[in-house]
């Protein structure tokens, strides 16, 4: 009798077209993830690298269903000075002026939605950003590169830093700066590799 209602709901499954799918969780290996960052301003751009602190994908079978991750702000490191200038820069960026890391050591994001754009590992990702105090949503693009054997996701990143009440030098909250102008909007570049 049990044999009989196994085939009978194995049955059901192949007509109704349901499959069995697993939902995975996918640590972050934070020592082979980065993020880049860089900086505008009227008379030129900073550049650096900021570490991942930890963080995780979801699958549900192989597609992309959530995730989530931390950035440690205390690792915040300037690749295009060097010395001295470079660590007025770093101590800047880590003052209250901007990032605040001594009460703000990470930021995070969630994701809230991920959403196909037609291609095998090409998602449109939406989810919150938590800088300082502030949480935004936001939008972006972002590639699953599964070739390894591990998910490699990349993506290109927008901020306007002044949505997180980052307002030194920024012409959306102060007048008259001139070529002392720094530009509300920075760039991430995002790599997260899974753990094997």
């Amino acid at each position: 009798m049990k044999t009989v209602r196994l085939f009978t709901l194995l049955a059901l499954f192949a007509f109704t077209g349901l499959a069995f799918t697993a939902v995975v969780n996918v640590s972050v290996d934070t020592t082979a993830s980065q993020i880049t960052w860089k900086g505008y301003k009227v008379t030129g751009e900073h550049a650096g690298t900021i570490a991942v602190k930890e963080g995780n994908f979801t699958y549900d079978g192989t597609t992309l269903t959530g995730g989530n991750f931390v950035i440690d702000m205390t690792s915040i490191a300037c690749t295009d000075l060097q010395g001295e200038y470079a660590g007025k820069l770093v101590g800047h960026l880590k003052s209250d002026d901007f990032f605040g890391v001594a009460n703000y050591p990470t930021a995070k994001f969630e994701i809230t939605k991920v959403v196909s754009r037609g291609k095998e590992g090409d998602y449109k990702v939406t989810g919150d950003l938590t800088i300082k105090d502030t949480t935004k949503e936001i939008r972006f693009n972002v590639n699953v590169d599964q070739s390894t054997g591990v998910p490699v996701a990349t993506a290109d990143i927008t901020i306007d830093r002044s949505d997180f009440n980052v307002k030194y030098g920024s012409g959306s909250f102060f007048d008259n700066l001139g070529d002392k102008t720094i530009y509300d909007e920075f760039d991430l570049g995002l790599k997260l590799v899974g753990a094997k």
